[in-house]
């Protein structure tokens, strides 16, 4: 992928984070804030990535209910990114590292938004390569939208020859073990930055 591409692709999806932003209501207080300095985008309190509803690869339907008690960080991709996907991916596995102890208190969700192509095996397959305990998920062409569209995330179908990729938002939506959100982590923040603003997170439990 071009340079000038995936600059496209990280203010694509920051554009949309912003939009996200401006466009929700707070439905709690000030004290649903996150108390220390982040970085990444504190999102307690706004009005969207409520939850969602998918397949797993073995045929099982997911919520955030099913991960409580767990903090959940969720990405959309796909599984023929050339670069965006398995570098967020990649990160993650950093992050569970940086952690330490606290690994498995951490649940890492992986969306696709190209359900044409990443079937239940191709998504296990792909995303336990980066750590046996990351889960895919995944819906038909409407639930995925659906999905897309509870957390502001912005993806599109790019026609490349005979076949397509993929534009999609880079943001990781990070949840506490109550399953709110609480964390926007931009694509250029590292696996330190990120670990550092999730202990916050568990330390919210």
């Amino acid at each position: 992928m071009s340079l000038l591409k995936s600059r496209r692709m990280f203010l694509a999806s920051i554009g949309a984070l912003s939009l996200g932003l401006a466009g929700c209501n707070k439905t709690g207080s000030l004290a649903d804030s996150i108390s220390a300095d982040l970085n990444g985008a504190d999102l307690s309190g706004l009005d969207f990535g409520r939850d969602f509803r998918l397949t797993d690869p073995d045929g099982r339907d997911r919520g955030l209910a099913d991960f409580r008690g767990k903090a959940v960080m969720v990405f959309f991709g796909f599984t023929q990114c050339p670069d965006i996907c398995p570098t967020a991916l990649f990160r993650a596995t950093e992050i569970k590292r940086l952690l330490g102890d606290d690994a498995d208190a951490l649940q890492v969700i992986f969306i696709t938004i190209d359900p044409e192509r990443d079937t239940p095996e191709v998504l296990r397959q792909y995303v336990g390569a980066f750590d046996p305990a990351f889960l895919g998920l995944y819906g038909d062409m409407r639930r995925t939208r659906e999905t897309a569209t509870e957390f502001k995330a912005f993806y599109q179908k790019v026609p490349t020859g005979g076949s397509y990729t993929m534009d999609h938002t880079t943001i990781s939506f990070v949840f506490d073990a109550r399953g709110k959100l609480r964390l926007g982590l931009g694509h250029a923040l590292s696996a330190d930055e990120c670990a550092e603003d999730i202990r916050h997170i568990l330390s919210l439990t």
